[in-house]
């Protein structure tokens, strides 16, 4: 990977960001694309769209990652200073405790651990069950009097992580999901301006509050407008042990993008997206999505009076955990393919099925 790119894919990943807090990621992103696109706007929501313009009106092309990542929130403080919290998007809460974390508060950082009872202190049944979140509390070890100066209720909570590189080209961080989409689309901005830009202008939309509702991706693929929208997202790779490939399909680490296929995605731009894999012998899966996906691409197909919309995926690991694990590979073969795809668009292309 390109020095440059990879500073950008570590800088964005250690931005904070829960959703509702994306301003961190939003900042790196936009100083990235910036000397590249033709114009770069941030709307009301905190979505940053970058646009470069196409050179002959072709169809408009949207790529939309979103930067916001789960997290948790600061609810109450006890008078000796300990936090309580609630989650940001989907937690597994049997993850949590001894976890370190970092709450963001108006005056920096600081260095937190999720505590909860020691297992010698629990009842027999309690050590069978899953704890629950409020049972929990941060521990920033330091004085109640002290805690109460520094930290806000609402303040922001990330897990204090940061990305490595490890085995075979993977990497490992919290918040692949979806600041790596993010990534790809700045990435693919960058590959079609270097290319001599294409037909048709394409946006690169790093997008906000995703994992609560699809809130930027609704706002985005309404005030963009595109023609043809593609959501950048990780899905589930199913090639680690104890995974049922009949409920949940093949999908595997380092054998290319996922291309979705199903009533979320429109025919042609699937199609076209084959295509532009198999002429650039760029390698790709296909993952069925028999319904809607969970994910921006469904806010983009449902704008206005409909979109052109798809689906393409990098396969993730332990999604949802501070150790998601993803190649570097599928997210460079990625950026070969949506670059492939945008070039290879022809103005007038109908996308009716």
């Amino acid at each position: 990977m390109r020095a440059e790119s990879f500073d950008f894919l570590n800088a964005l990943v250690e931005a904070p960001s829960p959703s509702g807090y994306e301003q961190p990621a939003a900042k790196v992103f936009r100083e990235y694309v910036t000397p590249i696109a033709d114009s770069v706007e941030t709307n009301v929501m905190g979505s940053v769209h970058a646009l470069l313009k196409g050179t002959a009106g072709g169809p408009s092309v949207m790529l939309a990652g979103h930067i916001d990542e789960i997290g948790f929130m600061v609810t109450y403080i006890t008078d000796d200073g300990f936090c309580a919290f609630a989650g940001i998007g989907g937690h597994d809460p049997q993850i949590l405790p001894g976890a370190r974390v970092t709450v963001h508060t108006s005056e920096g950082p600081l260095l937190g651990v999720l505590g909860r009872l020691a297992i010698h202190l629990l009842e027999e049944e309690e050590r069978k069950q899953v704890v629950k979140m409020h049972k929990m509390f941060i521990d920033l070890g330091m004085k109640g009097e002290d805690v109460k100066k520094r930290v806000r209720i609402g303040d922001p909570v990330t897990y204090a992580v940061g990305m490595q590189t490890f085995g075979d080209n993977m990497a490992v961080s919290r918040a692949f999901d979806d600041k790596m989409g993010a990534w790809i689309a700045a990435e693919v901005l960058r590959s079609v301006k270097e290319a001599g830009g294409a037909k048709s202008d394409l946006i690169a939309a790093a997008t906000v509050q995703e994992e609560i509702g699809l809130r930027g991706g609704i706002t985005s693929a309404y005030g963009v407008d595109p023609v043809v929208g593609i959501a950048v997202e990780v899905t589930h790779a199913t090639d680690y042990p104890d995974i049922d490939k009949r409920k949940h399909g093949e999908v595997k680490c380092g054998s290319g993008p996922a291309i979705s296929r199903g009533a979320n995605i429109n025919p042609k731009v699937f199609s076209l997206l084959c295509e532009a894999a198999e002429a650039e012998n760029i390698p790709y899966q296909v993952e069925g999505a028999p319904r809607g996906t969970g994910t921006d691409a469904n806010a983009i197909q449902l704008t206005r009076g409909g979109k052109a919309a798809a689906l393409v995926s990098v396969p993730l690991r332990y999604m949802h955990t501070p150790t998601e694990v993803l190649s570097l590979e599928d997210m460079e073969n990625t950026v070969r393919l949506l670059s492939a795809f945008v070039l290879r668009l022809e103005p007038g292309t109908d996308f009716t099925p």
